[in-house]
C-alpha cells in the first residue's frame, strides 16, 4: 500500500506517546512525518520529549489500514486535512505552545481571516442571546470572522449572528466531524460550513466527552485575536477559555450583566480582573487593531496618483507596503466621496464576505473610513 503524506501525518499523531508538542519536536528534527517514520531508533529517542518507549512505538506502528480508512472517510464526506505546514493553517493558532498538528476542516479557511471568538453560558438568558447575535452580526458586517464552539446558548447565537450578517464563522468541535453536537444544530453546522468552516482536531468517531472541551477551548482562543465572554457563571467553562486566552496573549473582553443574576458573575468578575468591558463592537475593534501587525497609514506617506474607477478622479494612494493586492483593488474603487456597500460589491464582483473582510482590513490600516448607512470612502492621509 502506497502511503500518502496526509496518512503519515495522521499516523504519527496516532502513535501512543506522541502529543502535539512531541509531534512538533519530531517535525522540527526530521522535516516531515514521512521522514520521522524513516528515521532510525537511535535518532528518534534523542528528540526532546521523545524517549525510548515512544521512539519504539513509532517504529512499531502498524495500524495503516485504519489510517487509510480515516482518509477515505474524509474524502467521501468533503473533509480536508489541513496540516501545520499548510499555508491555510491559521497563523494565530500556529503561534500557541500546543497547537494541533493538523485540523479536520469542513468548509474553508482563509489566510486573512480576522477572527474574534465568542463564548458563554449554554443556558443563556434571552438578553444574552440577543446581545450576542447583535454584536456578532455587526462584527460580521464589518468583515470579522466569528469563532465559537457551536454549543447550545451563546455559542449558537454567535454563529447565527455572523450568518445573519452574511459573514464568515468558524465552529470548533470537541468531537469528530462526523458527529453533530448538540444534534439539534445539524442545520446550523451545514450553514457554518457553507460560509466558513467547521473544524476539529479529533478523529472521526470521537464522542463529545468532557475532557475534549478544554482542548477545544484552547483552539477557539488560539484561532482568535480576542475572546468575548457573555453570561458566564462563576464556574463556567468560558472562564477556562478566558484564562487560556490570557496565557496565549489574546485580548479578553466581557459583556457586563446584572449583579443580581448568577449567570453574570463570571463575566463581571473578569471585568474586575481587567477584561475590557464591551458595550459595542468598536470597543472590540479598537483593541484588536494593534494585534493585526499591520502598520497604519501615516500623514507623511509619499503620495502617488491613482484614478478612481468610473469617476476620473485622482487621489493619493498609501505606500504599496501597506496594502495587499486585493486591498489595493478595492481601495481604487473608492473615492473621497462616500460609496454605498452595494455599489462596492457590484463593482468588485467579489462575494459579500470577501468585500467586508477587505474593507475592515483597510479601515484597520487607516486607508478607509466607514460612514453611516454602510457608506465607505477613502480616508484623508
Amino acid at each position: 500500500m502506497a502511503v500518502t503524506d496526509d496518512q503519515y501525518w495522521i499516523a504519527l499523531k496516532w502513535v501512543e506517546g506522541v502529543g502535539n508538542v512531541g509531534f512538533k519536536s519530531l517535525i522540527e528534527a526530521f522535516g516531515s512525518p514521512r521522514q520521522v517514520f524513516a528515521a532510525p531508533l537511535s535518532l528518534l529517542k534523542t528528540v526532546p520529549g521523545i524517549g525510548e518507549q515512544t521512539a519504539r512505538q513509532i517504529k512499531d506502528f502498524s495500524n495503516w489500514e485504519k489510517v487509510e480508512k480515516e482518509m477515505a472517510f474524509a474524502q467521501r464526506t468533503g473533509v480536508s486535512l489541513v496540516t501545520s505546514r499548510d499555508p491555510l493553517y491559521p497563523r494565530q493558532l500556529a503561534s500557541i505552545y500546543d497547537n494541533p498538528a493538523y485540523l479536520y476542516v469542513k468548509g474553508s479557511l482563509k489566510e486573512d481571516d480576522l477572527n474574534i471568538a465568542f463564548v458563554g453560558s449554554r443556558m443563556a438568558s434571552a438578553h444574552g442571546l440577543f446581545t450576542t447575535e447583535r454584536l456578532c452580526r455587526e462584527l460580521a458586517l464589518r468583515g470579522a470572522t466569528i469563532v465559537s464552539g457551536m454549543a447550545r446558548g451563546i455559542d449558537s447565537a454567535a454563529h447565527r449572528g455572523a450568518l445573519a450578517g452574511r459573514g464568515r464563522t468558524i465552529a470548533v468541535l470537541g468531537c469528530g466531524l462526523d458527529i453533530v453536537y448538540p444534534p439539534e444544530n445539524e442545520k446550523l453546522s451545514n450553514d457554518i460550513a457553507a460560509s466558513g468552516a467547521v473544524l476539529s482536531e479529533f478523529p472521526f468517531g470521537t464522542q463529545p466527552s468532557a475532557p475534549n472541551f478544554p482542548a477545544r477551548n484552547r483552539i477557539i482562543s488560539g484561532l482568535s485575536l480576542g475572546v468575548v465572554v457573555v453570561e458566564a457563571g462563576e464556574k463556567s467553562g468560558s472562564l477556562i477559555t478566558a484564562r487560556i486566552a490570557l496565557e496565549q496573549g489574546r485580548e479578553v473582553f466581557a459583556v457586563p450583566g446584572s449583579i443580581d443574576v448568577s449567570g453574570s458573575r463570571g463575566a463581571n468578575r473578569l471585568i474586575k480582573q481587567g477584561a475590557k468591558l464591551i458595550e459595542n463592537i468598536d470597543d472590540i475593534l479598537e483593541e484588536i487593531l494593534p494585534q493585526t501587525g499591520r502598520p497604519a497609514a501615516t500623514a507623511n506617506a509619499d503620495p502617488s496618483a491613482h484614478e478612481t474607477a468610473g469617476r476620473g478622479e485622482k487621489h493619493p494612494s498609501p505606500p504599496d507596503i501597506l496594502l495587499t493586492k486585493n486591498e489595493k483593488v478595492l481601495w481604487q474603487l473608492l473615492s473621497q466621496k462616500p460609496v454605498h456597500i452595494d455599489q462596492i460589491i457590484t463593482a468588485s464582483g467579489w462575494t459579500v464576505p470577501d468585500v467586508l473582510s477587505c474593507l475592515l482590513n483597510l479601515e484597520l490600516k487607516g486607508a478607509v473610513e466607514q460612514k453611516p448607512g454602510k457608506y465607505y470612502m477613502r480616508k484623508e492621509l
